[in-house]
């Protein structure tokens, strides 16, 4: 049993395996699109880690309709550039699974002339019953050295719900050259469910790592994390999301368990046996991580949609999170 023997003990296997799937059947009932994961709470409740993220049971909030939630998601887009967008079935496919959430951080828009991120934006007001903005970040990998794999963040969001607060920074990766693609940084107010004002705020940190150095650029995402905040110290509320690579030939369990965003000052939403990926290999590249529970807002609700089965629309699956309004 390893580490789940304290959780374990006094626990018949007959109980176990009789309410797992219960439990997993009623979670999956609410949206036949979204596989969400349950971590299975550990010894020490108060601490999380890429092999014991946050469990769905013991986060959750109770009973919240869609409307008293804002849903946050990743996406790496797989090289979202004027091809992938000149094909109007696939950007449907995107539209439509943008449309699921509240504010998506996109990572892999690799569009020379920037009119990529422009017009699929429009292409989400053209579907959307609401308005939806965006952030968009300048080309990353603004070092000498990192110019030829050059690509933009954005994060897209329903104006009803999220309201930048400025418009969002590269890291400035200057001194210490520590990515190939600088993270970038976004500071966003939640907008209130009944009195449509501000009442909370949170920023989020979005990346794509280099796979052949993914571990390297993990580790330096706590130094990215503890920079912003040292500048922000009206922030208390932080998201670090995107492609992180953090697993299979690229990142071993081992690796994250000794990486700076592994002790215990970040709360792991999605786990190592997580599957973010298209293919038919099991690597669970798309993290989430939040600085505790987001001033109480956190509701233990998160998912991974299988929306699409097509890689021409993307390698990954969105991978998403709750937060109360």
């Amino acid at each position: 049993m390893g580490k789940y023997d304290g959780y374990l003990q006094g626990l018949s296997i007959a109980a176990i395996l009789i309410l797992a799937p219960l439990a997993l059947q009623s979670l999956l009932s609410q949206d036949e699109a979204q596989v969400v994961y349950v971590a299975v709470p550990v010894e020490n409740e108060n601490e999380t880690s890429p092999s014991n993220p946050v469990s769905n049971e013991e986060a959750r909030a109770p009973e919240l309709t869609r409307d008293e939630v804002a849903r946050i998601a990743t996406f790496n887009i797989k090289v979202f550039g004027e091809t992938k967008m000149g094909k109007p079935e696939v950007v449907s496919v995107l539209v439509d699974t943008v449309l699921r959430y509240d504010l998506v951080a996109v990572q892999e828009i690799k569009d020379i002339d920037q009119t990529v991120p422009y017009d699929f934006l429009d292409a989400i007001n053209n579907r959307s019953s609401s308005p939806w903005a965006m952030l968009l970040s300048e080309r990353s990998g603004q070092q000498e050295d990192d110019r030829s794999s050059q690509e933009q963040y954005a994060f897209y969001y329903n104006t009803s719900m999220f309201e930048p607060i400025g418009n969002g920074t590269l890291f400035n990766d200057s001194e210490d050259d520590a990515f190939q693609r600088e993270p970038f940084q976004a500071r966003f107010s939640l907008i209130n469910e009944t009195d449509n004002a501000s009442s909370f705020d949170l920023s989020l940190i979005t990346v794509h790592t280099k796979p052949a150095a993914a571990v390297d650029e993990i580790n330096a995402m706590g130094e990215v994390a503890s920079r912003y905040l040292t500048e922000h110290p009206d922030e208390e509320d932080l998201v670090l999301l995107g492609d992180f690579n953090a697993d299979c030939t690229y990142a071993s369990e081992q690796d994250l368990a000794n990486s700076a965003l592994a002790g215990g000052n970040f709360t792991w939403i999605v786990g190592n046996d997580a599957d973010t990926t298209v293919a038919s290999s099991s690597c669970a590249y798309d993290r989430i991580l939040t600085t505790g529970d987001l001033s109480g807002r956190m509701t233990g609700n998160w998912g991974i949609d299988e929306v699409f089965t097509s890689s021409n629309v993307s390698d990954h699956y969105p991978v998403w999170f709750d937060i109360r309004r």
